[in-house]
């Protein structure tokens, strides 16, 4: 079998033109490297090379085994290369799952200065695993988990990066809005709740406020997109519940209102998940104190 040291040891002879020259350049002796290339020779069935005095010179299959290890070794010292910056976690891959609808315009002000400082880490975001995040991270599909409900499992880590509240945001003319109190469930018996395309038992406005009291909005419509959706509310169209910071963002250019829920609000936290013992690469660890900065 070829070995990279048998394509090192050719290399090394056919720049240093002898086989004295090339034993003393891979520190080994004469007879060591010899003894090498009878060994491989015998494998093959066929000589590399044959002396010519001090000289050596390449049979036919010498030299294509020699233009083997000119094409293969750059590739293999390379891989070494990487290998030793991922082992830095100076290089790699962050695949990030989103659990969090929301956040993905969060997630945009932490990935942007995270690309500038970590210009060798490749970054993908994946926004289908809504309903298995955990089972994604457990199968390698991602590295890290942005979510808001986290399951405490062995195996897994999750850090803390913010605090948010839930609130319902409407359009700044609503009569919701005008109300000098927190919102309950019967406020919103009559209204059209804009929702992102996810299970009740995973919606806080639900789980939090509206099934303790067994009231049900008049109607429930799914939207996908952020944008759409506030643009829905504030054209009168329905209402939503949303974080607070999104609703106080997006009120900068559209006539939105946030409007309390319960008595005592809907707090919520963003954890960042990833696999134990991964906490510690340096990139991932830098990516976890940037989300906690934003």
């Amino acid at each position: 079998m070829i070995e990279r040291s048998h394509l090192a040891l050719l290399q090394a002879v056919a720049r240093e033109g002898s086989l004295t020259a090339a034993a003393k350049q891979l520190h080994l002796s004469q007879s060591a490297l010899s003894h090498s290339v009878r060994k491989l020779e015998q494998q093959l069935g066929t000589a590399l090379w044959q002396k010519e005095g001090r000289q050596v010179r390449f049979t036919q299959a010498g030299e294509h085994l020699l233009s083997v290890a000119e094409r293969v070794l750059p590739q293999l010292e390379h891989a070494d290369a990487l290998l030793r910056e991922f082992a830095r976690g100076s290089r790699g891959f962050l695949r990030v799952g989103m659990e969090c609808h929301p956040c993905y315009r969060w997630l945009l002000n932490v990935v942007e200065p995270f690309l500038r400082a970590w210009p060798d880490v490749e970054v993908d975001v994946k926004q289908e695993f809504q309903f298995g995040g955990m089972a994604a991270l457990f199968n390698y599909d991602i590295d890290m988990l942005v979510t808001p409900d986290p399951l405490f499992r062995p195996g897994v880590q999750f850090v803390p990066v913010f605090d948010y509240e839930m609130v319902l945001a409407v359009t700044s003319t609503h009569p919701l809005g005008a109300l000098d109190r927190p919102l309950i469930a019967e406020d919103l018996q009559s209204e059209c709740l804009l929702t992102y395309p996810v299970a009740t038992e995973r919606l806080d406005i639900y789980t939090e406020l509206l099934s303790p009291a067994r009231i049900l909005p008049a109607r429930r419509k799914t939207i996908e997109a952020t944008d759409i959706m506030l643009q829905l509310v504030a054209a009168g169209r329905g209402v939503a519940a949303l974080p607070q910071w999104l609703v106080e963002e997006y009120s900068q250019s559209l006539p939105l209102k946030a409007c309390r829920l319960g008595s005592s609000g809907i707090h919520k936290h963003i954890y960042l998940g990833v696999r134990e013992g991964e906490q510690d690469v340096a990139y991932i660890d830098a990516f976890i104190q940037l989300a906690a900065q934003h």
